[in-house]
């Protein structure tokens, strides 16, 4: 009798042992997360708890059983141990492969990449898109830099030390350090060789960009822009006001300006480039490289005077004559008015 209770309770332990080992497993070790899903990101943020990223995998389908996960990640310490940031969570994980993970702070980079840019606000919302921070605090912390920094950058220039790329960064990075990420980035970019050639000409890297961005907005012909480039420079060399049209679309603050006039001409704007010479205080955009390059290698020439070329292909016509100048704007204005006309024929019918 006493052989059989003992046999019954050692089968009764042995079953049950059996059951947890199977359970541990499959709490460990069966595939959890995503399961028949495509790779996926979770995004962690610095007030998440541990309570949030199990409402968020729950709610997001991450997880087939969240009981599962979460009795591991709390027999793991996890739940103390939140880190913010973007995680990529693959297809048919393990519970274990997933704590460890999160656990271990290894992030999946965010790509940021920001071109098309005229105004620091503008640059804010793209910058921040994807990270953990709001243009309102990105806006701050370069607020702060301007008003700090030895190198020259202030509220009206700041924006030339954004180079136009793709950086990758991690979701959770402080605004100050993406602010000096991005002046390393420009500090790496203005090496040697390029500070020597914007020595050569005469200009400090800051003005470098800012006269690339005027070339910038002069132009969508690429092989045209050391022209323009060369041309600026002998206007900044001779004491010439550029007379940039871009820069007064600027000043204004109209950019869907098409037609520059005297009233324009008027404001009283250190963007005026046709009331004030010299290069204004600050970029008009974000100068993409292929422009800073086509300053540090401009192409030398006589020309003073440039215009659209008639046939609105986006070319211009220069020269260093004034009357064959005036010839040009001339030809230039009276098919612009023709467009306009056919323009405004057409709204009418």
């Amino acid at each position: 009798m006493k052989f059989k209770k003992r046999l019954i309770f050692f089968l009764i332990i042995s079953v049950l042992g059996i059951s947890f080992t199977f359970y541990a497993y499959q709490v460990v070790y069966t595939p959890n997360i995503l399961v028949d899903q495509d790779d996926r990101l979770l995004i962690i943020k610095e007030s998440d708890t541990f309570e949030d990223i199990q409402h968020q995998i729950h709610e997001g389908k991450y997880v087939q059983d969240l009981m599962s996960f979460s009795l591991l990640a709390r027999l793991m310490d996890y739940d103390k141990q939140v880190k913010p940031g973007r995680y990529l969570l693959k297809r048919d994980m393990s519970n274990l492969q997933a704590v460890q993970l999160l656990k271990s702070g290894a992030q999946e980079p965010v790509r940021i990449t920001f071109n098309n840019v005229r105004l620091v606000s503008e640059l804010a919302e793209k910058i921040t898109r994807n990270l953990g921070m709001t243009p309102q605090e990105f806006e701050a912390a370069l607020g702060k830099f301007c008003s700090s920094n030895s190198y020259g950058l202030n509220k009206d220039n700041v924006l030339v030390m954004f180079i136009p790329n793709t950086y990758e960064v991690y979701y959770n990075i402080l605004p100050d350090a993406l602010v000096k990420r991005m002046y390393q980035e420009y500090d790496n970019f203005w090496n040697e060789e390029r500070n020597a050639q914007a020595k050569k000409i005469g200009l400090t890297p800051i003005e470098v960009s800012i006269l690339a961005s005027i070339v910038q907005a002069e132009t969508i012909q690429e092989e045209e822009a050391p022209i323009i480039a060369g041309l600026y420079l002998n206007r900044l060399r001779q004491g010439i006001p550029l007379q940039a049209d871009p820069t007064l679309v600027f000043a204004v603050g109209d950019f869907t300006l098409k037609r520059i006039l005297n009233v324009h001409k008027a404001i009283d704007s250190p963007y005026n480039t046709y009331k004030y010479a010299g290069l204004p205080p600050g970029p008009i955009n974000m100068p993409e490289i292929n422009s800073l390059e086509a300053v540090l290698n401009f192409a030398p020439s006589d020309y003073i005077y440039m215009c659209a070329k008639e046939d609105f292909s986006g070319r211009h016509n220069f020269t260093s004559n004034y009357n064959e100048h005036m010839n040009n704007a001339i030809r230039y204005q009276r098919a612009l008015t023709i467009e306009q006309k056919k323009g405004a024929a057409l709204k009418k019918r």
